[in-house]
């Protein structure tokens, strides 16, 4: 069965398992998220349901929200939340607006994949961005960290597109497959997945059921 979460990225740590070993794990906040819409194939052509996450403060709310997602919480009575997202689950016909997914529809060793934006890292040359190698590094050399060649001299006398240069690195979404939950937290709403998920502290993640088990 599809299954979703939506969360924030708190950090990594370590933990023991019970057969002794050190695991490293990333700390994820998930939910809860309410269902804010319904959407189904009569109405809108397919089944899905939108949940929102991170509720506002009321004062918060009044300044930071505009005025069509004001009037889209107040229909369904729900405060506004920081992000609205939307996934098509399973189990769509069993859910109603005003319903919460929580982190108790996964469990202990379980696979998922887990989706954000990777942090960013400004202008950066080829070799941090692209893993390009670098020129000879003894001092006579007078070229270390350079793009190299970026087309043929004659035939066709340009450069194609989409060749590896310098440029904005990170900033992108990334999706990363087949990690394993080592914990769940339903007291706090937290998940323990085993090693690194992408973008920083505080980032927002998108968590679901693997698509390759």
């Amino acid at each position: 069965m599809k299954k979703a979460i939506v969360g924030k990225k708190i950090g990594m740590t370590q933990v023991f398992t019970d057969d002794g070993r050190l695991v490293p794990v990333t700390v994820v906040e998930a939910g809860p998220c309410k269902v804010v819409q319904k959407k189904t194939t009569e109405s809108d052509g397919y089944d899905a349901v939108q949940v929102g996450f991170d509720t506002y403060a009321e004062n918060r709310a009044k300044k930071l929200v505009n005025k069509p997602l004001t009037g889209h919480f107040k229909k369904t009575g729900i405060a506004p939340t920081r992000y609205l997202r939307e996934f098509r689950l399973d189990n769509v016909a069993e859910l109603e607006v005003g319903n919460e997914l929580t982190v108790t529809q996964f469990a202990e060793g379980e696979k998922i994949d887990v989706s954000g934006v990777s942090k960013g890292h400004g202008f950066t040359g080829v070799i941090q961005r692209w893993n390009q190698h670098t020129g000879p590094m003894s001092h006579g050399s007078k070229y270390h960290r350079g793009i190299g060649a970026s087309a043929a001299g004659s035939y066709p006398g340009r450069v194609f597109k989409g060749k590896h240069m310098s440029g904005h690195y990170g900033v992108e979404r990334v999706t990363i497959q087949n990690l394993e939950i080592v914990k769940v937290d339903v007291e706090r709403n937290l998940l323990l997945i085993k090693g690194a998920v992408p973008g920083p502290n505080g980032g927002l993640l998108l968590v679901r059921n693997t698509c390759k088990a």
